[in-house]
């Protein structure tokens, strides 16, 4: 009897990186990390990435050097995902919010359902292509009044680190980029695989917050206490039932007091900072154990099935079954304990060890 052929390994995401004369060679390098570290079970890559230009040939950067680009506009063509990142130097993009005519040509090529991202100040490019009409979307918080005045059909909110509307995704300045990257490795993939690629890349696997927290505000007094303690409290206590004042106490501060430098740090409240903890808590279970969708919720401290499905489905629109059927590890070497966290403006990662 014949033995049966393997069955072949699905081809990679291809992903294009646009480059754009005056690019920041930092952004432009983040796809190429992050989406080029992610792996399957086998170590298999995930992600095939090519950079291009609208001509193959020199690109210049904001830096002293320029880099050598080999594609040209028809890599576009074969993208799965278009990636935009941040430039400099946009001219009639982010003059007048109009495409030059070899740029409005190359985004041309791409083809329908394409999945584009934009990084930073590369958002400029896909709302002067009309790409983010009517959509919500951000960019660099020093950039978004001038954003929205000159592309008034987009809805533009300051104060995230990135936006996902399914198929158009933007980020803030720089670093977001990374958050960006690392959410799409997460919803294409599961938390284990971008996890991996945080660890590997020596970044938070996910950031809390919006970009208040970044923007120049007048520096603490001496003395003054941060609310890092109490996260870190609350991420080995997940499972436990959490009030405000508990939180509270770990500072030794009135809950009113700890509010407000909760919210000055991480750029929501404690409440949505903690259900967001949960439900990263309870993707990582369902992807990495057997262990029944009730036993998840008590362990990510949701307390019910019917809560975790609701909290499950308002953050990522899809049942604690359906995830684990879409995202469940297997054969790979998998542990419970999870390194999450940032300790708030300074941008200091905590190593918390959940219980």
């Amino acid at each position: 009897m014949p033995s049966s052929s393997p069955s072949p390994s699905p081809s990679p995401h291809r992903v294009a990186v646009l480059a754009l004369p005056g690019l920041l060679p930092f952004e432009l390098g983040i796809p190429h990390r992050i989406f080029g570290g992610a792996r399957d079970s086998a170590g298999r890559r995930l992600y095939e990435i090519v950079t291009c230009a609208t001509a193959a040939g020199p690109v210049r950067t904001d830096a002293d050097f320029a880099v050598q680009v080999e594609h040209g506009p028809e890599a576009l063509a074969t993208a799965d995902t278009v990636v935009v990142p941040a430039s400099y130097e946009l001219g009639p993009v982010y003059e007048e919010g109009r495409l030059p005519d070899d740029l409005a040509a190359a985004l041309a090529r791409i083809r329908p359902g394409t999945r584009l991202v934009a990084i930073c100040t590369g958002g400029y490019v896909l709302a002067a292509a009309g790409f983010l009409d009517g959509r919500p979307a951000t960019t660099h918080w020093s950039s978004a009044e001038h954003f929205q005045r000159l592309f008034p059909k987009v809805r533009v909110d300051a104060d995230v680190l990135f936006v996902d509307d399914g198929d158009v995704l933007t980020s803030a300045g720089v670093a977001a980029g990374i958050d960006l990257c690392l959410h799409l490795v997460r919803r294409d993939h599961g938390t284990g695989v971008a996890n991996e690629v945080a660890r590997r890349t020596v970044v938070p696997p996910h950031r809390d917050g919006g970009q208040a927290q970044y923007v120049a505000r007048p520096l603490p007094q001496d003395g003054t206490h941060t609310t890092t303690a109490a996260r870190a409290w609350a991420l080995a206590h997940l499972h436990e039932p959490i009030q405000l004042r508990d939180l509270a106490e770990q500072e030794a501060m009135s809950v009113r007091t700890f509010t407000r430098r909760f919210r000055d740090e991480v750029g929501v409240s404690p409440g949505q900072w903690l259900v967001r903890q949960r439900v990263e808590r309870a993707r990582h279970l369902l992807e990495s154990t057997d262990l029944p969708v009730d036993r998840v919720a008590r362990d990510a401290g949701f307390g019910t099935a019917q809560s975790l499905r609701t909290h499950l489905m308002t953050a990522i629109g899809v049942t604690p079954t359906s995830y684990r059927r879409t995202f469940r590890v297997t054969g790979a070497d998998v542990t419970d304990t999870e390194a999450v966290g940032v300790a708030g403006v300074a941008g200091v990662v905590e190593a918390v060890t959940a219980s």
